[in-house]
């Protein structure tokens, strides 16, 4: 390809250079500060590991009055020990570095730039960190060769692929404000303690009992017998991690039943309002397919109450449920106790089905943010691949 050369990382333009990175940087070794010398509330700041820099940023949690290895605004810290190696964050102040961390100082380079490299490669940076304990060497860093472009286009790409992250980041800060208010707006919600305009009336307690029927669900036996499966049926066979993955509603399932596997599980109307209460306990759906639940779930039928609202009623009280389950190899409800849980119910459906619409709203503009911050994920991935093999010149 014209304007292109071929070198050991692949093609890239030829002006850029394929470099090991041991003649551009320096490696500063963290070192261990004794307990006695930490603390949570002054001194000078201390990065013990990745769990410090786990959101992306970093936040410490330790202070010591005896610091070792410093590193330096701008520093690339590596995790270099334990089952964390190879994850990255820059340094925008000055830290104390455990042993855990390497610190990777470079004056050749624009940080940045080598920073979103280094992600680049990470898949080689991790097969490096071998053995029984794994952990990365100064050698496995100083020898990783990149493409590295002229400077004045590592600092175009760095500011290009730093807006993409500021993008990402102003999103799931928006996100999750906008989880706080949904669950703010739950909790007065669903209890009556705001009202929505237009409605008068006292609520009332009741069991749930009061206000469905609750059925539980039933499991072929060995459950792991090909004979009660059939990927062509339109059946499917819900799973907890199905309704996992699935807000309101479950559109699909990973596993479908056979006939036999239908006769001997509990197959639950479209539309079907249903809750897991084993392992996972207390997670609510409403199927929107023809489907069959094992007996790890319930189904609610012959409601007398708002589908959705008692949904959202499920949803609120989900946290509640491990502490009523009983334990054993794994958490569990049993039917009777879900029966007899008490919940708040407004006076009429119509106050019932504008609180849920209301919450369902928040829902819809929430999994519309976070199909935004997916796509965003997705096209920094896409730059980081274009720009950093110079695919895509941006001088």
């Amino acid at each position: 390809m014209a304007g292109y050369k071929l070198t050991e990382v692949g093609l890239i333009p030829d002006d850029w250079q394929a470099s090991k990175l041991g003649g551009s940087i320096s490696l500063l070794s963290g070192h261990h500060v004794l307990a006695k010398y930490c603390n949570s509330r002054f001194g000078i700041p201390y990065i013990t590991g990745p769990s410090d820099f786990s959101s992306g940023k970093i936040e410490h949690t330790k202070f010591t009055t005896r610091p070792t290895t410093m590193c330096a605004v701008g520093d690339i810290l590596v995790t270099v020990k334990g089952s964390g190696s190879g994850k990255m964050v820059v340094s925008e102040a000055e830290y104390c570095i455990s042993r855990q961390l390497m610190a990777i100082r470079t004056n050749k380079l624009d940080s940045t730039y080598l920073f979103y490299s280094l992600s680049q490669n990470s898949a080689a940076i991790s097969a490096a960190s071998t053995g029984l304990i794994p952990g990365l060497s100064r050698t496995d860093i100083a020898e990783q060769t990149l493409p590295i472009a002229p400077p004045r286009e590592q600092r175009a790409i760095a500011a290009a692929l730093s807006d993409a992250d500021a993008l990402i980041a102003s999103l799931d800060a928006l996100i999750a404000k906008k989880r706080d208010l949904k669950q703010a707006a739950m909790q007065q919600l669903l209890t009556g303690k705001t009202r929505l305009p237009g409605f008068t009336g006292a609520w009332e307690v009741k069991r749930i009992r009061e206000v469905s029927s609750i059925q539980r669900g039933a499991s072929p036996r060995p459950i792991d017998n090909p004979i009660w499966f059939d990927e062509f049926s339109r059946v499917g066979w819900v799973r907890i991690s199905d309704v996992s993955k699935s807000s309101a509603y479950l559109s699909s399932t990973t596993q479908r039943l056979s006939a036999l596997g239908i006769e001997r599980s509990r197959l639950v109307e479209v539309g079907s309002l249903i809750m897991s209460i084993a392992a996972t306990v207390g997670r609510p759906s409403i199927t929107q397919i023809e489907c069959c639940i094992h007996d790890g779930f319930v189904v609610f039928s012959n409601l007398k109450i708002e589908k959705l609202f008692l949904y959202f009623i499920l949803r609120s009280i989900e946290p509640n449920w491990s502490k009523q389950g009983q334990t054993g190899s794994q958490m569990n409800l049993n039917t009777a106790m879900i029966e007899r849980t008490e919940i708040m119910v407004p006076p009429t459906l119509s106050e019932q089905t504008t609180i849920a619409e209301a919450l369902s709203d928040m829902d819809a503009e929430l999994a519309q943010l976070e199909a935004q911050a997916v796509k965003a994920r997705a096209l920094k991935q896409g730059m980081m691949q274009e720009l950093l093999t110079g695919r895509i010149r941006l001088v």
